[in-house]
């Protein structure tokens, strides 16, 4: 076996803010998640079972947010995907009968649509809606390292006011990986890569060894790190800081520069839901008439325009893939080759993606991935793929720095998250965040009812602390909804919080001691109990969570 001259840490960052609405009967923003499980989490899941299967060597890292891990663990949200993939099949069969009729050129692509939902459907079911399941089967036959997230995704360096909150946003998301994956998380995933000094040592309470950061991130490490974002620094806590390559990053990322612009893809806007007649879509899209995107694209991207696209032709994608694979190895090869030189250690070229790129924006990425892997094992012999924790056990020792305050977002620190589109949420998130580490001293062990409204308090402070918020307010998207979302935590942890506070006080004064009833049942009158029943039931994620946490 040849012995390799340097390693690639591939790191798909899986996460979606928290969207569940029982209240509703179906509910548009539900579909985010739906179009990730039909045109990411499953096709990923495929292409690993293909790798594993074939005895490839694919060692790879991905993060799931704690937040995405509750809503694919949720049966309300099982029930109602399970009813979108048979609607797609649906469509899908019309379709493939409709193109057969009146449009020949688009009959061949009905029936790849309709042989992929079937695919993805017989997946979904084979493990009974829950794809925790088969990722972690990948993970204990070990071809993933999965590792956690900050639990609702906030964005740390905008919070730096509040430790304890950050101590509950990785107690949490370590809790909620445990119980779901049998074991410790190795790593996480800072929201946004928002990283703050200092908050390695709560990742190392909770047994996490290493994080991610942006380039500059390590670039400005304090001291400089002698061989820059190729090597992991250890933090003065002994967790371990992986710096983003940007050259790697780039190449796949990018839409103009990089793979997804290319003309023979797929493009991702034009869509049946919205170049076919109405009344012909209502069984498939929402039921208010709204049109919606239906995941059948016909149209290459051939141009940036929307208008006078060529039609898709699946097997030009898959060679072109194949060339995108064969392109980005073979940068890596050179660029390897050039680290390797002026290293005493094998380099590591980490490059982390959003999940979602690969299957929903880049409808061709988990083939690229696939195709990229095969090509790592027979095709050259200077790389070899790794994960984070492969690289720390090959090299144990590394040099100690501390990373700067950083992000990997638009110009790499906190402007996208804190500008005049959303900057109003923050002076809520702090107050929230006092109150809460307030309500948990007061009430050291409370029990019963007020247990219960301590324990949604919390879930909402960490609901409204999501980075999703304010990123959708920043760029125009459905900004009414990331508002109404940040309102309604805000106002439902309030209601709790005033409540509790004039309960604990003599005469209902906020501020006074505790009485003595104030962990019992004494207190419980001032929550009204089917308001709560209802709020448990809407925000119902982090079901083992425990407000103490806020105490500490």
């Amino acid at each position: 076996m040849t012995v390799p001259r340097g390693y690639i840490a591939l790191v798909l960052h899986a996460h979606l803010p928290f969207v569940r609405h029982p209240e509703a009967p179906s509910y548009m923003e539900e579909e985010w998640f739906f179009e990730a499980i039909t045109e990411t989490y499953v096709p990923l899941l495929l292409a690993f079972e293909r790798l594993a299967r074939d005895g490839i060597d694919f060692r790879l890292t991905i993060s799931f947010s704690s937040s995405l891990l509750s809503m694919m663990t949720d049966d309300l949200l099982k029930e109602r995907y399970a009813r979108k993939i048979d609607n797609l099949i649906e469509l899908a069969e019309k379709e493939v009968d409709r193109t057969w009729r009146s449009d020949r050129a688009c009959h061949e692509l009905a029936k790849m649509y309709r042989h992929r939902f079937y695919e993805i459907r017989d997946c979904w079911r084979r493990y009974d809606g829950d794809l925790v399941r088969g990722y972690r089967a990948l993970q204990e036959a070990g071809c993933l390292e999965i590792i956690t997230c900050t639990a609702t995704h906030p964005f740390f360096p905008m919070l730096d006011r509040n430790w304890a909150a950050f101590r509950a946003q990785i107690h949490t998301a370590a809790s909620v990986y445990e119980r779901l994956f049998g074991r410790r998380s190795q790593g996480m995933w800072l929201g946004e890569c928002g990283y703050v000094p200092g908050v390695d040592e709560l990742m190392r309470e909770e047994g996490v060894r290493f994080f991610f950061v942006d380039t500059h991130g390590v670039l400005f490490a304090d001291p400089r790190p002698l061989y820059g974002a190729h090597a992991p620094i250890y933090c003065r806590s002994g967790v371990a800081a992986f710096g983003r390559d940007i050259e790697s990053s780039k190449q796949v990322w990018s839409a103009q520069e990089g793979y997804p612009g290319d003309p023979n893809y797929r493009d991702f806007y034009r869509d049946i839901g919205f170049d076919l007649p109405h009344d012909y879509l209502t069984p498939h899209i929402h039921p208010a008439g709204i049109r919606t995107f239906t995941g059948m694209k016909y149209h290459a991207v051939t141009h940036r325009a929307s208008d006078n696209k060529r039609l898709y032709d699946p097997h030009q994608a898959y060679l072109r893939a194949a060339e995108h694979a064969g392109h980005f190895m073979f940068n890596r090869e050179r660029q390897i080759d050039h680290l390797r030189s002026n290293m005493d250690r094998r380099p590591i070229v980490v490059a982390p993606y959003d999940a979602e790129l690969f299957g929903h924006w880049w409808y061709e990425g988990p083939t690229f991935l696939e195709l990229f892997f095969r090509k790592l094992q027979h095709d050259q012999g200077v790389v070899a793929p790794i994960t984070p924790s492969g690289y720390l056990r090959e090299y144990p020792t590394n040099q100690v720095a501390t990373p700067s305050l950083s992000s990997w977002g638009e110009k790499g620190y906190g402007e996208y998250w804190c500008n005049g589109s959303n900057a109003w949420v923050y002076r809520h998130l702090h107050k929230m965040a006092e109150r809460m580490v307030e309500l948990a001293q007061r009430f050291p062990d409370a029990k019963g009812g007020v247990r219960r409204a301590l324990d949604q308090a919390a879930r909402e402070v960490m609901l409204a602390q999501a980075s999703d918020w304010a990123f959708i307010m920043k760029a125009g998207t459905t900004v009414s909804y990331a508002a109404k979302q940040t309102h309604e935590h805000v106002m439902r942890f309030t209601r709790i919080y005033e409540r509790l506070a004039g309960a604990s006080a003599p005469n209902g004064v906020n501020g006074a001691a505790p009485s003595p009833g104030a962990n019992g049942a004494a207190t419980e009158a001032g929550i009204d109990p089917a308001w709560l029943d209802e709020v448990e039931r809407r925000d119902n994620l982090f079901p083992e969570i425990d407000y103490r946490i806020y105490a500490t």
